[in-house]
């Protein structure tokens, strides 16, 4: 009946022959399927559970964020309580270090004194030795030009055996 409406009307009929007609045909008929079958249903339920699946992941990494600040916060705090607690340490080594270096200085010091006094000590031993040992000498000198001017001046054994007792008891009395 419709193919008389369009020949009424002056119209060309449409063909059933025309490739067009066939692929509207087929598309209206795959909707239709499609709408029977529920697919846009089911299409929309995907999209909603994909959103509803995004939502969920977007609050994740919501909520991952504030827990990456909070311990960023925390990580910051410990980083300042361990900077104030390396500058107690390093306050401390110096006031150790100011300790050891005086401590370090007096001993030194202390050394010091005692090889000063004990070269001292030397020095006056040495001293007294060589006064000893010039004295010693100028006794033997002393004690040698007597002799020989007692020898020259007295001949006689009794004058000799004086001599020698009279040295014997110099060099006693001298040292």
């Amino acid at each position: 009946m419709m193919l008389a409406v369009f020949a009424a009307a002056g119209h060309d009929l449409p063909t059933l022959q025309t490739p067009e007609f066939w692929v509207a045909v087929a598309f209206f008929l795959f909707m239709a399927l499609l709408v029977y079958k529920g697919v846009p249903g089911l299409i929309g339920k995907a999209l909603d559970e994909r959103a509803d699946a995004i939502k969920k992941n977007l609050d994740d990494a919501r909520k991952m964020r504030e827990d990456a600040q909070a311990l960023l916060a925390e990580y910051q705090r410990k980083a300042a309580e361990a900077e104030g607690e390396a500058q107690k340490i390093v306050e401390q080594a110096r006031r150790e270090g100011e300790t050891l270096r005086a401590e370090a200085e007096r001993k030194a010091t202390e050394a010091v004194t005692r090889r000063v006094k004990i070269a001292e000590e030397k020095i006056a031993r040495a001293e007294m030795a060589a006064i000893s040992e010039v004295r010693g000498a100028a006794v033997d000198a002393a004690v040698a030009v007597s002799e020989k001017i007692l020898a020259a001046k007295a001949d006689d054994e009794i004058g000799q055996r004086l001599i020698a007792d009279g040295i014997t008891g110099l060099k006693s009395k001298l040292n």
